[in-house]
């Protein structure tokens, strides 16, 4: 492996771990804005003020490199400039939002920020024709996955399934395992599994995008649930174990993501702490520009008269104007055709005029 990009999978797996496993005081839910390390669009500030929903939602909007709303105060587009990068014409025009639920009080120190309210908040677009987007909600048509594609997925993070035991390694030469006999552990690697493979579908969207002559800003957006199925069998203790496996898997799904947009995507990570619900934090809404107007008359203005008059003047104009120059091509024809062969004495004589 590289070792720039081994060191980039590195810092990005202890920040997102301790994302994942660091408790806020207050408890209130965060956001998380992953960046690419060799190209920075975000602030390297460690932590910044707490954020609205709909301040998270106006920097998604900026990022895919669109204006904000124009209904976000100043206070909101200062806050703005405390997290963006302040240069409008080098934005990555891809982002990838996930909002992780069941975790409750995670943080992150470097760049995150408190969400002051919960509710639902909207990612204003223009025309559709510019944005590209792909749900990681849709359902799956395969709920169950077999032995064989739990090993690949295993080995895809250098670990092993055998037996029915997933086991991945850690740093500190310690092993995760999860028996994917017990419903609750299966339950939350297969929704891992199905993340990897979402994402993996939105890359290959990309790719065929990635061809057009104008290519759109890329807005990949779900939500992870799989943490709720440990909360509820195993409690924090097994979350937290849930959250290191999650970690690992969303490190190597950002590498993928980074190398397939060449770096020209950002990651932004809600972390909800109340109960998951089937609506998603953000909606997607778009503000299509205004039509052009042609310029017709709706209606006879009130003096019939006059405009019955300007008309039959112009039509009288065009019609003598027509006839004149029929007359004059006939006439130009019936000469020509009728000009004498012999030569012009004046064109052809060798006399010279004094």
């Amino acid at each position: 492996m590289d070792p720039k990009k081994s060191s980039h999978t590195f810092t990005f797996l202890i920040l997102l771990s301790l994302f994942l496993h660091s408790t806020v005081a207050d408890g209130s839910s965060s956001v998380f804005f992953l960046d690419n390390p060799s190209h920075r669009y975000f602030h390297a500030s460690s932590e910044i003020g707490s954020m609205a929903l709909s301040e998270v939602g106006a920097a998604i909007s900026v990022l895919l490199g669109f204006a904000p709303p124009v209904t976000l105060s100043a206070s909101s587009s200062l806050k703005l400039n405390e997290v963006l990068v302040p240069n409008p014409f080098d934005r990555p025009r891809s982002v990838v939002i996930l909002e992780v639920t069941g975790a409750e009080g995670v943080s992150i120190e470097a760049l995150r920020s408190n969400v002051v309210n919960e509710n639902k908040a909207d990612i204003q677009l223009p025309d559709a024709d510019e944005v590209s987007l792909f749900s990681l909600d849709e359902p799956t048509t395969d709920a169950e996955y077999s032995d064989k594609e739990l090993t690949d997925f295993a080995s895809w993070l250098s670990g092993s399934y055998v037996s029915g035991e997933l086991t991945i390694p850690l740093e500190d030469d310690a092993n995760l395992k999860f028996q994917l006999t017990k419903e609750a552990d299966r339950e939350f690697v297969t929704s891992l599994v199905s993340l990897t493979r979402k994402i993996q579908r939105a890359i290959e969207m990309h790719q065929d995008l990635s061809g057009a002559v104008r290519r759109p800003s890329e807005l990949i957006s779900g939500k992870f649930d799989g943490l709720k199925a440990l909360k509820e069998h195993y409690g924090a203790e097994g979350v937290a174990k849930g959250t290191k496996l999650f970690s690992i898997a969303m490190s190597k799904i950002f590498d993928s993501l980074t190398e397939a947009y060449k770096g020209h995507i950002v990651g932004v990570i809600v972390c909800n702490d109340t109960p998951s619900v089937a609506e998603p934090l953000f909606n997607v809404i778009f503000t299509s520009p205004p039509t052009a107007r042609w310029l017709e008359e709706t209606k006879a203005l009130p003096n019939t008269t006059a405009i019955e008059e300007i008309i039959l003047v112009r039509r009288t104009v065009a019609w003598v104007t027509g006839i004149l120059l029929l007359i004059a091509t006939l006439l130009g024809i019936y000469f020509l055709l009728n000009m004498p062969l012999t030569r012009d004495t004046l064109l052809y004589s060798n006399v010279k005029l004094d």
